[in-house]
């Protein structure tokens, strides 16, 4: 079975020094390189890496500061120090700040091989560390990942979590806002009380009201017994309204006053009732347009937007991704009885690149899909939908110089719908629709392309 070939990134501004080390373990490994702080930073965030050699003196930063901030954005990666004779108390201390070891020029090749060899081992067990404490919880009430995006979701939520207030939480379909609110839950005092989860959106707009406050027997025909609603349900603890901005607008007035009073009155009841819940409500779309629209009361906006909290897309947290498609690929080869699988470097390669407009709940589904069609122990790069890995071929290009951001804008884009249409067999629709974009836009972007000065 194939595994994935480790990521090393060498920071140091002496060219020699890159070439050097990238000839000693180019065979075994990965290679990326950065000549200062701010470019090593870059490809972090572009691409997660599993072990960074890091020069104690930049050019525009020193080694310190850019070994705090790489934690930072992945406390798992492993730093080894580079160092010449004079600066070893530097590289000390640097470990005291969290560096693996140091090394010192000129290398020992064998030293080298050997102490990046035991970092790479040790970055591995503490993302299967990781990875088993994830999958000990269910994928229902634990969130998985550990970019610096995620990371920082997770602070805010353990902060926001002590707090009774409600919560807005926002962000595109499929990142995870329902998982962020059963984590606020989970970690709140309430959270030995029910969690209640609704769908505004999946109730016909004349149940919405019973379903959320209850009703009595009696109170409109097919009214058979009591009825207990969601917010008495989650009395004491959480109450989440998913897609809160299809609300009709009555119910919004009624939300609100729930809101401000603490009770509610069951239909058909005759006396309120004091009700202790929290609401987190959840929303894709911008409530603040559909206020300024007339679709939203803006009272009820400023009240449910007491904390808003913010859900990244999968594309904003790339390190997340290997982690959640193994996640993914145990659980479905668990439930569905099938031998254990993994993806090739090429097909892990590609998921990572890809920008996954769905965000995880596409990841997951396509995971499923996988597990369940593949016959292979590995899940190669031709497993995978076809527009996923035209996307990915089409974006993998050498390094050019360009005299401004512009014109390497224009080259890329230049370069990438060329090759997308070529894909695509000269179909310009075709070639549209898989890059997501209007046939007229497309159109305009050939257009100024086309005007543009050629890369030097």
């Amino acid at each position: 079975m194939t595994s994935r070939k480790k990521h090393i990134l060498v920071v140091d501004d002496e060219r020699g020094v890159r070439e050097s080390i990238k000839m000693t373990l180019k065979d075994r490994y990965r290679i990326a390189e950065a000549a200062d702080g701010k470019s090593a930073l870059a490809k972090m965030l572009k691409e997660p890496v599993d072990l960074v050699l890091l020069d104690v003196n930049l050019p525009d930063t020193s080694g310190i500061k850019v070994l705090k901030e790489l934690k930072r954005m992945d406390e798992t990666v492993n730093v080894i120090m580079i160092t010449a004779d004079n600066s070893v108390k530097t590289a000390v201390h640097a470990m005291k700040l969290g560096a693996y070891d140091y090394i010192t020029k000129p290398f020992n090749i064998e030293e080298l091989m050997q102490l990046t060899a035991k970092a790479i081992e040790k970055t591995a067990l503490q993302k299967e560390n990781l990875y088993l404490k994830a999958s000990a919880t269910s994928s229902e009430s634990q969130i998985v990942g550990m970019s610096l995006k995620t990371t920082e979701l997770l602070s805010l939520i353990e902060t926001v979590a002590q707090s009774p207030s409600t919560v807005l939480l926002f962000g595109e379909t499929g990142v995870g806002k329902e998982l962020a609110a059963r984590q606020i839950h989970k970690s709140s005092p309430r959270h030995n009380k029910f969690f209640v989860a609704v769908n505004c959106a999946a109730i016909p707009e004349n149940l919405i009201e019973s379903e959320l406050f209850g009703h009595e027997k009696g109170a409109f025909t097919g009214a058979c017994e009591r009825y207990i609603g969601k917010f008495e349900m989650a009395d004491g603890g959480t109450l989440f309204l998913d897609e809160v901005g299809t609300l009709p607008a009555a119910m919004q007035a009624k939300l609100l006053r729930v809101l401000q009073d603490k009770t509610i009155e069951r239909l058909g009841g005759e006396r309120p009732i004091r009700v202790d819940t929290r609401i987190i409500s959840a929303t894709n779309i911008d409530l603040k347009k559909a206020v300024e629209e007339g679709r939203f009361r803006e009272d009820l906006f400023y009240r449910l937007n007491v904390i808003p909290v913010e859900v990244p897309p999968l594309r904003e947290r790339k390190s997340d991704i290997e982690l959640l498609a193994n996640y993914f690929l145990k659980k479905y080869a668990a439930a569905f009885g099938k031998e254990p699988k993994e993806f090739s470097p090429e097909a892990m390669s590609t998921l990572i690149s890809y920008r996954w407009p769905g965000n995880i709940r596409e990841l997951e589904n396509l995971v499923e899909r996988l597990v369940v069609l593949s016959k292979n122990p590995s899940i190669d790069e031709e497993d995978l939908p076809r527009e996923m890995t035209m996307i990915e071929a089409a974006i993998t290009e050498p390094e050019m110089e360009f005299k401004s951001l512009k014109e390497a804008t224009i080259a890329f884009e230049k370069s990438l719908i060329d090759k997308i249409i070529s894909k695509a067999g000269g179909n310009k629709a075709k070639a549209a629709k898989i890059l997501g974009i209007h046939r007229n836009t497309l159109a305009q972007i050939e257009k100024k392309s086309g005007d543009a000065p050629e890369a030097q």
